[in-house]
């Protein structure tokens, strides 16, 4: 099992609807076979698997390699299973823009329905994973998707996806409540994608002097830390820092001020607390680590956490040729999600299992 992100070219437009309402029939009885199989908790450890989520994509429809795959794919469970949560025991919150920012509110709506609790941890759950993605790991990419998926039991997963409009592609990250342990130490359990982009990773274990350092300055009277930045600036920062490009800027002192005073207010016990409160985003994550680094000498992490490419390549050779070995590891991986469906003795279980016996695509070398 794989938890981690993949990379995916900005592609416009929308699904049309006569494959959206197929979309999501198809989807939601693919789920609804891993259920009565393996139970609401086997969706979960799925769908935080890059690869099973793509080859999802693929089953249900949709261009392998568009960024759309992520927000049509999870628009299409969301809408399929509206419903039949009950039946299931599986939730689905959130989604895309505005959308996305009603995922606490949804939350808390599904289990008050169902006369469920711990819609508090839930909550806090889907807040800190969008902090962490789109704040604490700054590779670019701005969240602009947040879905939430979780069981009555409590467990619980999410796939998110972040946007860089300036090289046009877009990064999908995916998490399992049941591997976090610690939501600002090494929170993947893996990550794949397309190295490239600096990365400031105030989330990696080699970061917790710089996690600990930046706590102390949020706890610091802001006058003298404002005193502190300010010099800062007028010499030189870090040159690492400043390699992180110009969406990596330095915040304003006004807007450091407002933070500070906030912060001091609060005094956060721990950098997961820091982290959570309202108006401490990427800026303010990066001024506290430059100053940790200068006052401190607690460098921050530049480790880029991802560790492979992830896309099965194209049968055309853009953007590059077809990774067979993937490519059948993840029709593998599909293939067992359905393996035991026996709907009707369907034609879909005959073609998966034709699929699953070929090893070249047509027209591929």
């Amino acid at each position: 099992m794989r938890t981690g992100m993949a990379d995916l070219p900005l592609h416009g437009g929308k699904c049309p609807p006569w494959l959206f309402a197929r979309m999501k029939r198809l989807g939601a009885a693919i789920i609804e076979v891993i259920v009565c199989e393996y139970g609401p908790e086997e969706v979960l450890r799925r769908l935080a698997d890059p690869f099973w989520f793509q080859a999802l994509g693929c089953v249900l429809g949709f261009d392998w390699h568009s960024s759309g795959l992520t927000t049509t794919v999870c628009g299409a469970l969301k809408e399929g299973l509206r419903g039949k949560e009950k039946d299931l025991g599986l939730f689905v919150a959130g989604g895309k823009g505005r959308t996305s920012r009603q995922t606490p509110q949804e939350i808390v709506a599904h289990l008050e329905r169902q006369g469920l609790a711990g819609g508090e941890r839930l909550v806090y759950a889907s807040r800190m994973a969008a902090k962490v993605d789109n704040s604490a790991l700054q590779d670019g990419y701005q969240l602009y998707h947040h879905a939430f998926f979780f069981t009555a039991s409590g467990a619980w997963a999410v796939v998110q996806q972040g946007m860089n409009e300036a090289n046009g592609w877009a990064r999908r990250y995916h998490w399992l409540g049941s591997e976090v342990t610690d939501f600002v130490c090494e929170p993947h359990a893996a990550i794949c994608g397309q190295p490239g982009h600096p990365v400031l990773n105030m989330v990696a274990r080699e970061g917790e002097a710089s996690r600990r350092a930046s706590l102390a300055v949020a706890c610091e009277a802001p006058a003298k830390v404002l005193r502190e930045y300010q010099a800062i600036l007028a010499a030189r920062p870090p040159s690492r820092l400043l390699r992180l490009g110009r969406e990596h800027a330095v915040p304003q002192a006004r807007h450091l001020s407002r933070v500070l005073e906030k912060t001091f207010a609060v005094r956060p016990r721990d950098y997961a607390a820091l982290l959570g409160l309202p108006g401490v985003g990427p800026q303010t994550v990066r001024a506290l680590a430059l100053l940790a680094e200068v006052a401190w000498g607690a460098a921050p992490s530049f480790r880029d956490p991802v560790r492979y490419s992830f896309a099965h390549g194209g049968k055309d050779g853009h953007p590059f040729p077809v990774n067979r070995e993937l490519y059948d590891r993840s029709i593998a991986t599909l293939h067992d999600a359905l393996k035991r469906a026996r709907v009707g003795r369907s034609d879909k279980l005959d073609a998966l299992r034709r699929l699953s016996s070929l090893k070249t695509l047509p027209g591929s070398k």
